[in-house]
Formats: C-alpha cells, structure tokens, sequence
C-alpha cells in the first residue's frame, strides 16, 4: 500500500488534476459519473491510492484478456459476461455480505457514450446489501475527481435519484458533451 500512496503522491503532482476525498465509509456502492472516457479509470485509480482504499471495479469479460487480466484482477477487477443474466447483483450482494471491507466502483451509466437511462444495478446493491451510496465523480470544469458525498437510500427511488442528480448536475466528464442525466428507466418503482 505504501508504494502505491508513493505512485499515487508523484501522479497528482505532476497531473493538472486535483484529487478530492471526502470520508469514507467502510463498505460502500461508489458510483464513478460521469464516465465519457476510458481515463477516468486511471483517475480513478490513483484516487483510491490517494485514500489507501482497495477499491472493485466491475468490468466486462473481454479486457479480462492475459496479461492485461492479471493486471486487471490486481488492481480489483471483477470481470462480468454482459450478454448473460448471471445474477451479478445477488453475487455482488454475496461478497459484501462476506467481507468487513467492500467497496465497489460502478460506472452506472454502463458505457462512456451520452445514455438515456443508468442502469439501476448500482440502486438493486446498495439496498439489497444495505450500503450507502458514494459519490464518486470526475469534473473536467474543474480539473477535479474524487469522492464526494454519501447517501444512505431510503427505497423512495425518485427523491434517491433527485438527491444524486443534484450533484451531478454541474459536472463536466472528460469528453464534454458525453454526460448523462442521472435517470433510472422507471424511477416510480424499485428498479
């Protein structure tokens, strides 16, 4: 861990970027929004360096691909099959149940293109395994990233979503113009 704080010390002085962190809680769903560019993982890595937290991260299958996959697996991927429901939130909800510490990354918009709707397994977790939901985000107008906040979801899905779409709202991702409102398919109901 120490040589990672070090790597992590070297990169936020020479990046024009500045690492924020706010407290964290010991287990957590941290949403990483938004997510236009495949370097918001780099960032967001060196975060968790900075905090001297082990994040997961989910990640589809195929980058899992050797030798990238070791590399992957050690900095805390979780490789999943997008094109199968495999119970990926049970298995999820499994883990955290398992272990003291569980921080997961998720990048609830599910691609680094502008979408319509996140994908709600990031809600379906944290309620399911009772954690709170971290603020994670990348702000380009800023040359910020970091965490932010934490929310404990009351299952009111819609006044959830307002109090994370209020956030967001002022956040620029590395490819300006790619963000996405932060709007579950159906908010009326649990998703």
């Amino acid at each position: 861990m120490r040589i990672r704080r070090w790597l992590s010390s070297v990169y936020w002085r020479f990046s024009r970027w500045t690492p924020v962190a706010e407290p964290l809680p010991p287990r957590g769903v941290l949403l990483g929004a938004p997510h236009t560019s495949n370097w918001d993982f780099v960032l967001m890595v060196m975060v968790s360096w900075h905090v001297g937290v082990n994040f997961r991260f989910l990640a589809k299958k195929s980058v899992f691909w050797e030798p990238l996959g070791t590399l992957m697996r050690a900095l805390g991927g979780i490789p999943v099959n997008r094109g199968s429901d495999s119970g990926l939130v049970r298995q999820l909800v499994e883990m955290a149940d398992r272990g003291e510490h569980f921080m997961l990354v998720i990048t609830p918009e599910g691609t680094r293109s502008k979408v319509e709707h996140w994908k709600s397994g990031f809600y379906r977790l944290a309620m399911a395994a009772e954690l709170p939901v971290i603020l994670g985000f990348v702000d380009r107008s800023r040359m910020a990233c970091g965490i932010g906040p934490h929310l404990d979801l009351t299952g009111d899905v819609r006044a959830d979503m307002d109090r994370i779409r209020a956030f967001y709202d002022s956040f620029v991702g590395l490819r300006p113009g790619l963000e996405s409102v932060p709007r579950l398919r159906n908010e009326t109901t649990a998703p």
